[in-house]
């Protein structure tokens, strides 16, 4: 099969137009978050910066967890649920990243100015 001049230039086109939307795009999704929120069985216990370096106490009825925000991110350091997976997340810095204990009850979000969550799909 024998390309064309203007087969190589529709198909030169589409890879510029491709990557420069995936340039555009990416970036936007999520901005960096401002603060950190955090939930104990649906009901708020705090509200935290980002930008403020600390360690967080927390404790419900169903346990305790050490939250650790350095850097501008947050992370899990401590907890006494049996199966810690809270611990395993990554530091979550942009609006909308979570991190979640099932067995206690919590979630810890980013909020910040953009934080609308972007489709993971979009079906037509």
């Amino acid at each position: 099969m024998m390309f064309r001049e203007r087969d190589f230039i529709l198909i030169t086109v589409i890879i510029v137009i491709a990557v420069v939307s995936s340039m555009l795009i990416a970036p936007a999704q999520r901005d960096a978050g401002a603060t950190v929120r955090i939930i104990i069985d649906g009901e708020l216990y705090g509200e935290y910066s980002l930008s403020e370096e600390q360690s967080i106490a927390i404790d419900g009825e169903l346990g305790h967890n050490r939250l650790v925000i350095e850097d501008g991110s947050a992370y899990m350091a401590g907890a006494d649920c049996p199966d810690k997976y809270c611990m395993d997340y990554k530091p979550i810095a942009k609006g909308g990243e979570t991190i979640i204990c099932l067995p206690h009850k919590l979630v810890v979000e980013v909020t910040g100015t953009r934080d609308v969550q972007q489709p993971d799909v979009i079906v037509p």
